[in-house]
C-alpha cells in the first residue's frame, strides 16, 4: 500500500480528500500545517506528497524543499493551489514538483496524477541511469555498468539531478565524463532546456572570453554581428564545462562572478545579462593541487565542487567488460555493416586483463578497429591490436635519467604521491621519446592538452 501524506489547512477539503485516497487504496497520514509536514517528514519516508500551496504558517514551497531534504528528490510532490496562484504552482514545478492541480480539485484527475507521480517514483527508484532503456527513451549514449563502484555513482547522479546543485566529474580521460553530464541534465527539471557544452582545454585562451560570454556587434575590430555566448545559450538549461581545470586564471574570475551572480557581460555590452543555468563540471587535474600551486582559484574550486563525482577507471570494473564489449559489437556492428561479429573467450580474456589507460573511450576503439580486420565475423587475439602495456622502467639503461628511484620515507601519502609524480613524469618523457620531441603528438599519446603538457614541462623546470 502506498503511503501519502496530505498537507491541507482546511479540515473539510483534507476530511474529503483523505476519504477519496483511502478508497483508492492509499494509506494517508494529515498535516494541518507546513510545520506538522515538515516533522512528519522527519519521522516517516513516504511514497507521495500532496499539499496545498497556501499554508497557515509556511508554504508549499517550504514542504517540497523538505521533502527534497527528507527523501533525497525521490518522493514526488503533487501542489494543490487554488485560484491566481497558478504562477507560483509553476514555480514550484520548477523547483522540483512533480505537478500542479487547481482547487476545487476534480477527484478523478486527482487520482490519475497521483497514479503517475508513483510510477514516476517508481522508476526513479531504480538505477535510471545504467538503463538502456531509459537511454534509448532519452534518446542518450548508453552508461553501461553493474560494478559496485559505477552503481554508486548511478545513485550519486540520481540524487544530485533532481537538485540545481554544481557538480564535479572527476575522472581520468575516457570514462565518460560527458555522457554522465549529459544524464545528469536528463534526469533534472532542465531536461527540456539547452544542453551545452565547451571544452575549455580545445579554446584558444584569446578567444574562451568571447565563446563564454558572447558579444555585441561593433565591439571589436571583425565584429559584425552579435555573438550569443555559451552561458546565454544554455539560458534555463545546463551547461557542461569540460577540462575546467585548463581555463586561465582570468577566466576563472569571470566563471566565479556566473555562479556566483547568476549574470553575464558581453564584450562591449551594456547591462549585465541575467542567466538561469546549471554548471555541470569536469576534469582530470587534481584541482586541490592546482589551488595549492596558485593555479587555480580557491573560491572557485569550492563553489565548482559542491557536489564531486569521482567516476570509476575501467580496470577497476572489469567486470563490466564483457557487457561493454558486448554493446560495442552490436553498435558498430551495424554502423559498419558487419552484422553478427562475436568474440572468442581468448580474446574477451585479452580484453578483460589489459590495463586499459585509456578508459571505456580506449575499449570502444579497439572493438570498432577489431570489427573492421576480423575475418569470419569472428574477434581472436590477433585482431586486437592494443596500445603497449604501461612503460615499465626498461630505459634505465638507455638513459639513468628516466630510471625511478623510490623514496619511501614519510607517510604513505607522501610516498605515494612521490611515486605518482616520477611516474607521471617517466611517462610524458617516454611519450615525447616516441614522438621525436614533438609535444603536439606526445600530448596527443598521453591524451591531455597541449597546454597541460607544456605545463607539465615548464614545472620540472623550475
Amino acid at each position: 500500500m502506498n503511503k501519502v501524506l496530505l498537507v491541507e489547512d482546511k479540515a473539510s477539503v483534507r476530511g474529503m480528500l483523505c476519504r477519496v485516497l483511502a478508497k483508492a487504496s492509499y494509506q494517508v497520514d494529515e498535516a494541518e500545517t507546513g510545520q506538522v509536514a515538515l516533522y512528519r517528514l522527519g519521522q516517516s519516508r513516504y511514497d507521495l506528497v500532496l499539499t496545498d500551496l497556501m499554508l497557515p504558517d509556511l508554504s508549499g514551497l517550504d514542504v517540497l524543499r523538505g521533502v527534497q531534504s527528507a527523501h533525497a528528490g525521490v518522493t514526488p510532490v503533487i501542489v494543490m493551489t487554488g485560484f491566481g496562484t497558478v504562477e507560483t504552482a509553476v514555480e514550484a514545478m520548477k523547483c522540483g514538483a512533480y505537478d500542479f492541480i487547481q482547487k476545487p480539485v476534480d477527484l478523478e484527475h486527482l487520482l490519475l496524477i497521483c497514479a503517475r507521480a508513483l510510477e514516476h517514483r517508481q522508476l526513479a527508484s531504480e538505477n535510471l541511469v545504467l538503463k538502456e532503456e531509459v537511454a534509448a527513451r532519452l534518446g542518450l549514449p548508453v552508461i553501461i555498468g553493474e560494478h559496485e563502484s559505477m552503481v554508486e555513482v548511478g545513485r550519486q547522479i540520481q540524487r544530485v539531478a533532481s537538485t540545481h546543485a554544481t557538480v564535479l566529474l572527476l575522472g581520468e580521460s575516457g570514462t565518460g565524463k560527458e555522457l554522465f553530464a549529459k544524464r545528469i541534465h536528463n534526469l533534472s527539471s532542465r531536461k527540456d532546456a539547452p544542453f551545452v557544452t565547451v571544452n575549455c582545454a580545445a579554446l584558444p585562451e584569446a578567444l574562451i572570453e568571447n565563446e563564454l560570454f558572447g558579444h555585441e556587434k561593433g565591439s571589436f575590430t571583425g565584429a559584425h554581428d552579435r555573438h550569443i555566448g555559451k552561458f546565454e545559450l544554455a539560458h534555463h538549461g545546463s551547461i557542461f564545462l569540460d577540462e575546467v581545470g585548463e581555463l586561465p586564471l582570468s577566466m576563472q574570475a569571470k566563471v566565479l562572478r556566473v555562479l556566483e551572480e547568476r549574470k553575464v557581460d558581453r564584450l562591449g555590452g551594456g547591462a549585465p545579462l541575467d542567466v538561469d543555468v546549471r554548471i555541470i563540471t569536469a576534469t582530470n587535474r587534481d584541482l586541490r593541487r592546482a589551488v595549492e600551486r596558485k593555479e587555480f582559484r580557491e573560491d572557485l574550486y569550492f563553489r565548482l565542487s559542491v557536489f564531486p563525482i569521482i567516476l570509476p577507471l575501467l580496470r577497476q570494473r572489469v567486470s563490466d567488460i564483457p557487457a561493454l564489449v558486448r554493446h560495442f559489437l552490436k553498435r558498430f556492428g551495424d554502423e559498419l555493416n558487419k552484422r553478427g561479429v562475436d568474440i572468442t573467450p581468448e580474446a574477451l580474456q585479452v580484453l578483460q586483463e589489459y590495463a586499459w589507460p585509456g578508459n571505456v573511450r580506449e575499449l570502444r576503439n579497439c572493438i570498432e578497429r577489431a570489427i573492421i580486420v576480423c575475418d569470419d565475423r569472428l574477434i581472436r587475439p590477433q585482431d586486437l591490436h592494443l596500445s603497449r602495456p604501461p612503460e615499465t622502467l626498461t630505459f634505465a639503461d638507455e638513459d639513468p635519467s628516466l630510471s625511478v628511484q623510490l623514496d619511501f620515507a614519510g607517510t604513505l601519502k607522501d610516498v605515494t604521491e612521490r611515486a605518482v609524480a616520477q611516474i607521471e613524469r617517466l611517462k610524458i618523457r617516454n611519450a615525447l621519446r616516441a614522438a621525436g620531441g614533438n609535444k603536439a603528438k606526445a600530448a596527443e599519446r598521453l591524451e591531455i592538452s597541449y597546454k597541460t603538457l607544456l605545463g607539465k614541462l615548464r614545472e620540472w623546470q623550475t
